[in-house]
């Protein structure tokens, strides 16, 4: 795969789960879609990974966090289509609360114990886009306003979402 996503094997894809169902099976092709594809296949590739660990665009899962720091990669990389639409996709990974609502909720009605995992997926995931926080910058500085723009976005969305509270 050359050097980019040179350490999507490390992952143990066959371990998680995505809204789809194993990850091992669409994350990785996904991904390598996007960082090889012409325009087309990679706004596709974007789409159905975002279904997969963004669904309905703002329930994340157990796959989400750790495809993150590939997303953040791929829209660093000066070769990669569709910049724009990873952008977008990290934006809504990082505003996610739907788990950390719920177990409130459910912590409020002393039945919090359904909402263990979720809440800490939601907050791994918002930490791993905020650890991409450097590349995001880089793109923000781009000269192509079709990059910096949502790279601009994004880091805006990054500031106005705090960390999650300790449930």
């Amino acid at each position: 795969m050359g050097s980019l996503l040179r350490n999507l094997s490390e992952v143990r894809w066959g371990e998680l789960r995505d809204a789809t169902g194993a990850a091992a099976g669409g994350i990785p092709p996904l991904l390598s879609r996007i960082a090889f594809g012409d325009a087309d296949t990679a706004r596709i590739a974007i789409d159905d990974l975002g279904d997969a660990i963004c669904a309905l665009g703002f329930v994340v899962g157990q796959a989400t966090a750790p495809t993150v720091p590939f997303l953040i990669e791929l829209a660093g990389s000066p070769h990669v289509a569709c910049k724009a639409e990873l952008l977008d996709l990290l934006g809504s990974i990082c505003q996610t609360d739907q788990w950390h609502a719920a177990a409130a909720a459910a912590q409020d009605r002393k039945r919090d114990a359904s909402y263990r995992q979720q809440p800490g997926w939601e907050a791994a995931s918002r930490a791993a886009v905020y650890a991409g926080r450097p590349v995001i910058e880089g793109v923000a500085s781009s000269v192509r306003p079709e990059e910096a723009t949502p790279a601009r976005n994004l880091l805006q969305v990054m500031d106005d979402t705090p960390p999650f509270p300790k449930l």
